[in-house]
This record gives structure tokens, C-alpha cells and sequence, in this order.
């Protein structure tokens, strides 16, 4: 049985059928109704106040999150047993998704602290520590706040000054050190706090109450590019005193503590970009069928219709690979917890498996979100630019998407470095798939006609030959460089974005193909196109990023052979008319007045 089980990472060796993998369209009813509550929420709550949050009133902020709290709404990815709903990793994506999209200020608050504010609790403390402070932050009665990044320790996490003293007596530490950029600071309860103990190699994680009799104290409020009403502050701690009962798991295992958070953050912050896209989409669509130029809707112009296109197209495929890996971590989940595992292990396990896809997916669709929001603002022109209207702020707040939870050039090394790692493990096979595809390359090509009459059946192909490419350029860099392959940082950056995007591509593609299956080809034409457009555009990538590599570590006769089997390898025969896409995407959207895939 463990062998059909998917791990993470396997998709870039294997071939995936799309009746194993799950789609938004697979939403049980009670995720329905979820989602139906959560957007309901935010069209009253949150979207209609869009002034107050730009105009930084954090207690507003403040005001909405105990509301969410009231309907249990940052209690979901919380067991049963500390006041939450217990709800299945989907369906805690789900919310963070549809709750995220009326600002980023919001977002902000709601992902730092359902996340990073009391996931680490749920998953590390001890049962008296989580009595006692997780049910509070699940209600909404406490907010909670993670503090790990130093004004010297940013991207290198691990490398904080925040020092824990024990006392002589040994019954608490005292803490003392700065910390920056803490979202939540300026109303959360608890402080989750980093500090290195002696010269241990690795920082401690302890669990410390914002009292400011207890040596703490806040700096002013930060003046952000975006997120304006998102509580931003430097907090600092003077031998702040704290129970030695209220370490957060083990000495050391700080540093662990917040890579796993950080996988867990990675996935959410995908998820929260993507409703977003949704309605700049449609607001995009609705502005443009509007506003008229030389007596004809914007909408109508080809220079538009590809702009909506590429809009829709975006977002129909990060949808799908989110809730692709979303299931597959809730999937893990299962098995551990059927296998004897408490919550804590499973949840862990779980998401550190798809540790990779949390990655790409943080890259792809925070990169998505911006320029959906860039061209939302050129489709709207001068009054895209102004702060009448959302574009405007969508823009802005969309910029710290690839920022936050690690930088997208950490997450792209780190994609790489970590399917390597899993690789060495036996985890995945690499090294038979890569030796197969140099063997390829030296043997006779295949000189048969593929029979491609089915839908999207060379799409499926082309995906296949695709991680060809990557086997071809990772394994023979990984090679050459060995365990000295992290150094070279700009080999890694653009192996990592052929991996990003054969993931991707082949997300949507099985989502589409799933659903012809179940709902027939003509409800999903618009989806077959858009399938199509992102496959044309990755191919597109792929071939310029393996060159890149390419001729950046090879030379001679292996330089030659491997830019020949490239050549092969992203030759797509039978390319769609990419024109005739984006008119037919394009105008399909247009029919609706919104985003509707």
C-alpha cells in the first residue's frame, strides 16, 4: 500500500492521472457552506470598509478579527478539543482563501495569527500550554503574534541575538533582544518569541504574554507600501521574564519549529491570493465591458482581451494546484492519524511531505496576484491608479506576498534543495528517471507519430516531456556541482522555475481533464483553452530557463547534446492558435461579467 501512496515531490517523476487528484469542484457541502459563510462575511465586513483599512485604523482591524472569532472563523484549523472546529486541511485553505480577498490588511491579521500565531501551539505545546491558550485564540479573546525575524536575522532565521537567560533558581528564563516586523504586535495577547539559549546552535521557542510591566515594549506603528491597517511593529523584550514551563516544545527546536510554520504559511498565503485574483478579474472584465473608446467597450480590443485572458488563465491554475496539494497534505494527514499518530505528528508530517509543493505554490501564485493587480490598473487606466477604486490598494498589498513567509528566491532554492535532499533519501527517484533520460538522449529518437486525437492528450505529453527537462538540467547540474549546488544560487533559481511550472501546468491540465470526465467537454471548453494558454507560456519559460542553466555549466559535446534534447523536449507540434485563445477566454468572461470557472 505505502508504495501508491503520493509523495511529496513525486509528481516531477510520475506520470499523474487526474482521478487522483482533487479540484475546487470537489468541495463537499459543508465546504460549500463554508464557503458561502466566509464570503458572506467579507462582502459585509470587510469589503465595504475598504477606506477604513487603507486610512490605517488598526482597532478596525481589530474590531473584524473578534468578529471572525464570534463565528469560529479563526478556530478552524483548531481540534475540537481547544475550542475550534476541527475542520480538514481543505477546508481551513478554503476559509483563508474566500476570507482573504477584501484587503490585504485583514489577510494579514487573519493569516498571522490563525497561522503562525497559534498553528505552532496546536503542534508543539504541550497539553498544559495548549489548555490554557489555545481555545482563548480561537475565540478571538487573544490575538496572537509570531516574533522571529531580527534586524540581523531576516531570510537566516536561525541566526537571531534574542537571548533566554535561565535563572539561578531554574523556574524561568529572561529574555532580551528586538524584534521586527511583527504582524499583530500592536493588539495581540501572545507573544510567540525566538531566542537562543547559551550558544546553542539552534533558537527556542517560547510562549510569552504581551505584559508591559514584564520588560516589553513596542515600537510605533511601521508606514507600509500595502497593508496599511495590518498592526506592524518592533517589539522589544528587556529581561522579560518567563516559566520555564512556557518553553514552546524542546530546547533547540525553535528553528524547526518555524521552517514547519513557515510550510504551513506557505500554502495558506497561496490560498489567500487567490479570491483576490478572482474579483480583480471581474472587476477588471466589468470596468473594460463599461468604459468605451472610439465608440467601442475596451473590452472588445485584442490588447484587453489578452490582459483578461492571462488574468483568468492565472488563476484558474493556481487554484487548482493549491487545492491539489491541499488535498494531498490532508490525504497525509489521514494516513498518519490511521496509522496511530496523534493531530500534532500527523499535521506536521504531513505538511513538511509537501514542504516542496508549499513552496512552489508560494512563488507561483504570490507572482500571479501581483500581476493580476499591475494589469488590473493599466485595464483601468487613470482611474486604475487612483484610490477611488481597488486597484489601486490590490496592487499595493499584493507586493509583500513575495516578501513575507520567505522570500521567493529562498522558496525557489529551497524547492530545489529540498526534492534533492528527498532525493538522497530514497524518498523520490531522481537518479533512475535522469540516467533513463541521458540514455534517451544518446540512443535513437522515436521517429513514430504520436496519436493525439484526444483532448488535451498532448498537453499530457508535452507535460511528460517537460519534466524530461528537468531531469536532464537538475541532474546533470546536481552532477557537476554536487553538494556544493546551493552556492550556485542563479542555476538554482532557474532550475527551480521549470519545476514551478510543470507543476502548475499539469495541475490545471488534470484538473480540466477530471472535469470532462464528470461534467462532459462542453462545460469545460473555457477551461481547455485556458490549459492550454498556461502551457503554452510554460513552455515558453521552461525552454528559456533550461538554456539559461544550460550554457551557464556545460560546455562542448554535453553542452550540445543537452541543448538538443531540450529542443526535443519542448517541441510542442500541434501549438495553439495563443491569439484565438485569449479572444476565446477573454470573451467567455466578458458573456458572465466575472471571473466564473
Amino acid at each position: 500500500m505505502e508504495n501508491e501512496i503520493i509523495r511529496g515531490g513525486q509528481f516531477i517523476v510520475k506520470n499523474s492521472k487526474c482521478e487522483d487528484i482533487f479540484t475546487p469542484e470537489d468541495f463537499t457541502e459543508e465546504q460549500k457552506m463554508m464557503k458561502d459563510a466566509v464570503m458572506e462575511f467579507n462582502d459585509r465586513e470587510i469589503i465595504p470598509f475598504r477606506d477604513r483599512f487603507e486610512n490605517k485604523d488598526y482597532a478596525f482591524t481589530e474590531e473584524v478579527m473578534r468578529k471572525a472569532g464570534a463565528l469560529g472563523f479563526l478556530g478552524v484549523a483548531v481540534p475540537e478539543a481547544y475550542g475550534g472546529l476541527g475542520m480538514s486541511f481543505v477546508s481551513t485553505l478554503l476559509t483563508c482563501d474566500y476570507i482573504s480577498s477584501g484587503t490585504g490588511s485583514f489577510s494579514t491579521a487573519f493569516g498571522a495569527h490563525t497561522g503562525i500565531g497559534t498553528m505552532p501551539i496546536t503542534l508543539y505545546g504541550s497539553e498544559e500550554q495548549k489548555q490554557k491558550y489555545v481555545p482563548r485564540l480561537a475565540s478571538g479573546e487573544w490575538f496572537g503574534a509570531y516574533c522571529l525575524t531580527e534586524p540581523t536575522a531576516g531570510s537566516d532565521a536561525n541566526s537571531g541575538r534574542t537571548k533566554a537567560v535561565l535563572s539561578e533558581d531554574a523556574t524561568h528564563y529572561k529574555i532580551s533582544g528586538q524584534k521586527m516586523w511583527i504582524s499583530n504586535a500592536g493588539f495581540c495577547k501572545l507573544f510567540i518569541v525566538f531566542a537562543r539559549i547559551e550558544d546553542d546552535k539552534n533558537i527556542t521557542g517560547f510562549l510569552v504574554e504581551n505584559d508591559p510591566s514584564n520588560g516589553i515594549s513596542l515600537g510605533e506603528e511601521e508606514h507600509k507600501l500595502g497593508i496599511h491597517a495590518s498592526s506592524t511593529r518592533q517589539v522589544f523584550f528587556t529581561d522579560t521574564v518567563v516559566p520555564v514551563e512556557n518553553m514552546l516544545s524542546e530546547r533547540g527546536n525553535g528553528f524547526k519549529i518555524a521552517m514547519n510554520a513557515l510550510n504551513i504559511g506557505r500554502i495558506k498565503l497561496a490560498g489567500a491570493c487567490l479570491d483576490s485574483q478572482r474579483r480583480i478579474t471581474s472587476y477588471a472584465i466589468q470596468y473594460a465591458s463599461e468604459r468605451k473608446q472610439f465608440n467601442t467597450p475596451i473590452a472588445e480590443f485584442g490588447a484587453i482581451k489578452s490582459k483578461i485572458a492571462e488574468m483568468a488563465t492565472n488563476t484558474y491554475v493556481g487554484e487548482s494546484a493549491t487545492y491539489r496539494a491541499a488535498k494531498d497534505i490532508e490525504n497525509r494527514i489521514e494516513i498518519r492519524q490511521a496509522e496511530g499518530d496523534t493531530h500534532q505528528i500527523a499535521e506536521l508530517k504531513g505538511v513538511e511531505e509537501f514542504a516542496i509543493e508549499c513552496s512552489i505554490l508560494k512563488v507561483s501564485v504570490s507572482e500571479d496576484v501581483q500581476s493580476c493587480a499591475d494589469e488590473g490598473i493599466q485595464i483601468l487606466g487613470g482611474m486604475g491608479f487612483s484610490k477611488e477604486t481597488p486597484m489601486e490598494s490590490a496592487w499595493r498589498d499584493a507586493r509583500i506576498t513575495r516578501i513575507y513567509e520567505g522570500t521567493n528566491e529562498i522558496n525557489r532554492m529551497l524547492s530545489v534543495g529540498m526534492l534533492m535532499k528527498k532525493a538522497m533519501k530514497g524518498h523520490v527517484d531522481l537518479l533512475g528517471p535522469a540516467q533513463a533520460v541521458i540514455g534517451e538522449l544518446t540512443g535513437i529518437p522515436s521517429f513514430e507519430t504520436p496519436d493525439y486525437s484526444e483532448l488535451l492528450s498532448e498537453e499530457k505529453a508535452m507535460v511528460e516531456k517537460l519534466k524530461k527537462v528537468f531531469l536532464m538540467v537538475g541532474g546533470a547540474a546536481a552532477q557537476k556541482f554536487g553538494a556544493e549546488l546551493e552556492e550556485h544560487q542563479q542555476v538554482l533559481l532557474a532550475t527551480s522555475d521549470i519545476l514551478i511550472e510543470i507543476y502548475m501546468a499539469e495541475s490545471a491540465i488534470l484538473r480540466t481533464l477530471k472535469n470532462i470526465k464528470r461534467f462532459g467537454e462542453d462545460s469545460q471548453k473555457g477551461q481547455v483553452e485556458m490549459s492550454q494558454l498556461y502551457l503554452y507560456n510554460a513552455v515558453d519559460i521552461i525552454h528559456q530557463k533550461a538554456k539559461e542553466a544550460i550554457v551557464s555549466f556545460a560546455e562542448g559535446d554535453e553542452q550540445r547534446m543537452m541543448l538538443m534534447g531540450l529542443k526535443r523536449f519542448t517541441n510542442y507540434q500541434n501549438q495553439p492558435n495563443v491569439v484565438a485563445l485569449r479572444s476565446n477566454i477573454s470573451e467567455k468572461i466578458q458573456k458572465e461579467n466575472k471571473y466564473y470557472f
